[in-house]
């Protein structure tokens, strides 16, 4: 298939085309917004808010702004209405003196302004009396409002609250549970519902995935198998020529490291997903089982193994945390030098976390290569790619893969005279 030329092309021969931008450019000197995050609006509180707290401020906020609206406009007619509600005027004559009820002696003229006076008297009283009275009410149905509208909140919040609940139990243990959200066809039915269609899909793309792995755990391991028996039945042959003996050993190499790349993906695909079954998992004794396995390797490779191991129990699975400490062992011990050593401690972590930390010693490690060594067939470079002797380079990937199942971590680290130091934190009990 041929690529069209380009329009006014003069020799008609197709030129590339450059891939197209994820997102178009932005001109160059225009600010950019800032990636909102929730909170930034109440960034005053001493406390980072959650929904339920900024639903109660909106609603408790929106009734005292209210509130206080209806006040001052009361405030404003009442006062208005007072000063309307004046007494008639009183006509008495200047030669007439009026005695006031404290003994005062006025005129006509006096004596109204007296009057005037002792009415804006009260009614600056009334208005002070009102004002206070109806301050204490607004405060007390403000606290009122506000306990309400927490309350309220709640309960509005109460179908988002069961659906992260369902999303915990699903992402640690079951993905056959469904939040089957009942009630009105609203906003959070519909996300309910959205969220359930998605764990169904989930749900079948992981059932098969497992039935992948199984079908794939025969249908690959049986040939495999089948050829290592052949060849080991065929160099048993004493009548076999030297050539053939040869040949039948490099296969026999090809196959065994065919059948080690097998099981490191099929053990890769397993662990991905995190536990649902744990039990309590003494680190000492997983160590000291992958310690006594390697052993024997690292005699032949002249590779000391030091080991000083403090009890720690942690959750998880005795068989998976085995594998952790045996890769890491392999790794330390396939990637040193002659008269190196290895050296395996496990101890009890801050916050009562089982550690188990690697270090050999070894060629020097560029820093910049750490954090490409955890994943699948990624090699240091400068190691010899063609000898299986070093594994097939998911050791690490698996240890990776284990130990995210657990909910725990892995740091690695470059030693000064070379090596890496690899430290494993998993959950305790």
């Amino acid at each position: 298939m041929t690529t069209p030329p380009t329009a006014g092309g003069a020799s008609g021969s197709a030129r590339p085309v450059p891939p197209r931008p994820d997102r178009p450019p932005h001109p160059a000197g225009r600010p950019q917004p800032e990636a909102y995050r929730p909170g930034d609006g109440l960034s005053w509180l001493p406390f980072r808010p959650t929904i339920r707290i900024r639903l109660t401020l909106l609603y408790g906020g929106m009734f005292l702004m209210a509130g206080v609206l209806l006040l001052l406009l009361m405030y404003f007619f009442v006062r208005q209405a007072f000063q309307q509600a004046t007494l008639p005027k009183i006509n008495i004559s200047p030669d007439v003196v009026v005695r006031t009820a404290d003994g005062q002696l006025l005129t006509g003229p006096q004596f109204n302004a007296y009057i005037d006076s002792i009415q804006n008297s009260q009614s600056h009283t009334a208005l002070d009396t009102l004002l206070r009275k109806s301050l204490t009410v607004l405060v007390a149905l403000a606290l009122i409002a506000f306990a309400a509208g927490y309350a309220m909140a709640g309960r509005v919040l109460r179908p988002l609250g069961r659906i992260t609940r369902t999303a915990r139990e699903v992402a640690s243990s079951d993905l056959h549970r469904r939040i089957e959200l009942d009630g009105p066809d609203d906003e959070l039915k519909e996300l309910a519902d959205t969220f359930d269609g998605m764990l169904d899909r989930l749900d079948r793309s992981f059932d098969s995935q497992r039935r992948f792995v199984a079908n794939a755990s025969h249908e690959l391991r049986t040939p495999l198998a089948i050829n290592r028996t052949l060849l080991e039945v065929q160099l048993s042959d004493p009548n076999t020529s030297a050539d053939l003996q040869q040949l039948g050993k490099t296969l026999l190499v090809t196959n065994e490291r065919s059948e080690q790349l097998v099981e490191g993906l099929l053990l890769l695909a397993r662990s991905d997903n995190e536990l649902t079954d744990r039990r309590p998992v003494e680190l000492s004794e997983v160590a000291l089982r992958a310690v006594e396995q390697i052993r024997s390797e690292a005699a032949k490779r002249e590779v000391e193994i030091r080991s000083t191991l403090t009890p720690a129990t942690v959750s998880g699975n005795g068989v998976l945390l085995e594998r952790i400490a045996l890769n890491l062992l392999q790794n330390a011990v396939r990637y040193n030098l002659p008269d190196g050593w290895v050296e395996i401690t496990t101890t009890i972590g801050p916050g009562g976390l089982g550690e188990l930390v690697v270090s050999n010693t070894g060629p020097v490690v560029p820093g910049y290569e750490l954090e490409h060594i955890f994943e699948p067939f990624r090699r240091v470079k400068g190691a010899d790619r063609t000898r299986s002797d070093k594994g097939v380079g998911l050791g690490l990937s698996i240890v990776r893969s284990v130990i995210r199942a657990h909910g725990g971590s892995i740091e690695a680290s470059t030693r000064a005279g070379g090596g890496l130091t690899m430290r494993v934190r998993i959950p305790g009990v």
